[in-house]
């Protein structure tokens, strides 16, 4: 690839660590905050974390709107993720869960006019023939930066959610200014639409990836933000930092071996990936709701592994789509709002309790259960 298409490419990976960087760091701390300092219950924590999701829906989907009318308007993604840094701040002034939801909401908005555009540029930017290979090594880096995050938190509980949060900002400031450095680099290869008669059309029809990304999206909301700290702290009895150590190592062995699944994708069938990590998904609450370290480490795996995997191999299929910037921001779009509907079930399902059966299980993760069947039942039908 040409010198100044490698550097904006690099530039896009090392701001998917700086990012998520920030943003792993603040979540464990908003989570345990919100529980144990402001005393939320497990279904305001929900609430709290898919409000994040919620905005970053709508959001993701108005960014690529933008996009299809001036690529110019690709610097407002920088721009808002350096508003991050002004709003992680207002969390340490909050005295309920309602306020920190909130500032959620205003985290989520920002975060979804500015991660998909980068998702987008990543995948236009990237020849063809390596696409899913890039974007996974993009969102492996996500996942390095996720486990170092985990680490930054546990190791800054002291400093308090005031000082971590002023660590998160300098992250989010620094982030901005990649993103916009790379923009300027990447110009000459940002198409946000394309001629609707191409040669190298989608490999998958783009209305299936969404409603694969949508199903998937849903069961592995357990897995998403502040819910899955509680859960598996309250779930095994782990202290917050052990918590957040061991599932910044989930996280990142499962984005590791995610990109073995994007070198299947681009090198034998990115039909057999879609169908192998919907079945993966579709088990993970399962046996995430057996209560044994070793049930719930394996489930969430499985669906970050699952997740991780699909979501190169979507962007990828997308990217070839004549409206490029607008389907990508709608799939974003439908993954947040997905997760969302899925982690409020999950809180407003915690209260069902544990069911013992011979092994104890977590009787909100068992509810998934029909959506697993749906998922699996429309990825078989993928040809």
């Amino acid at each position: 690839m040409e010198r100044r298409r490698l550097v904006g490419i690099a530039l896009l990976v090392v701001s998917a660590f700086t990012g998520t960087l920030a943003f792993r760091l603040a979540t464990p701390a908003i989570a345990f905050y919100t529980r144990d300092t402001l005393s939320a219950s497990m279904l305001a924590v929900s609430i709290v974390s898919m409000s994040f999701v919620l905005a970053r829906a709508f959001s993701s989907v108005f960014g690529g709107l933008l996009l299809e009318k001036r690529k110019s308007l690709l610097h407002i993604g920088g721009i808002a993720m350096m508003g991050n840094a002004l709003a992680v701040h207002l969390y340490p002034l909050t005295s309920n869960w309602i306020q920190v939801a909130g500032i959620k909401l205003l985290n989520g908005f920002l975060n979804g006019l500015s991660w998909p555009m980068a998702q987008f540029v990543v995948a236009v930017a990237t020849p063809r023939e390596i696409r899913a290979r890039v974007t996974a090594v993009y969102f492996f880096f996500g996942s390095i930066a996720s486990l170092l995050g985990n680490y930054i938190y546990a190791y800054t509980i002291d400093f308090g959610l005031s000082g971590q949060m002023w660590i998160s900002s300098v992250f989010f400031v620094l982030t901005g200014l990649i993103m916009i450095i790379a923009y300027i680099l990447l110009s000459d290869w940002i198409v946000p639409k394309r001629e609707k008669k191409s040669s190298q059309g989608p490999s998958l029809d783009p209305r299936k990836v969404l409603v694969i990304a949508s199903l998937m999206a849903v069961i592995v909301a357990f897995t998403s933000g502040e819910i899955t700290y509680v859960y598996v702290s309250e779930a095994l009895g782990l202290e917050k930092a052990t918590t957040a150590t061991l599932l910044g190592w989930v996280d990142f062995f499962a984005s590791l071996l995610s990109y073995f699944s994007s070198w299947f994708a681009d090198k034998v069938s990115e039909v057999g990936m879609v169908k192998l990590t919907a079945v993966l998904a579709g088990i993970s609450p399962l046996l995430a709701a057996v209560k044994t370290s070793f049930t719930v480490f394996l489930g969430i795996f499985l669906a970050l592994f699952a997740f991780q995997s699909f979501r190169p191999i979507s962007r990828k299929v997308l990217a070839s789509y004549h409206r490029s910037s607008l389907a990508i921001g709608g799939v974003n779009g439908v993954q947040n709002l997905s997760t969302f509907l899925g982690g409020v079930f999950f809180g407003l399902a915690y209260s069902i309790g544990e069911i013992h059966v011979g092994v104890t299980l977590n009787g909100a993760l068992l509810a998934f259960t029909p959506v697993s069947v749906i998922l699996l039942l429309k990825a078989s039908a993928i040809r």
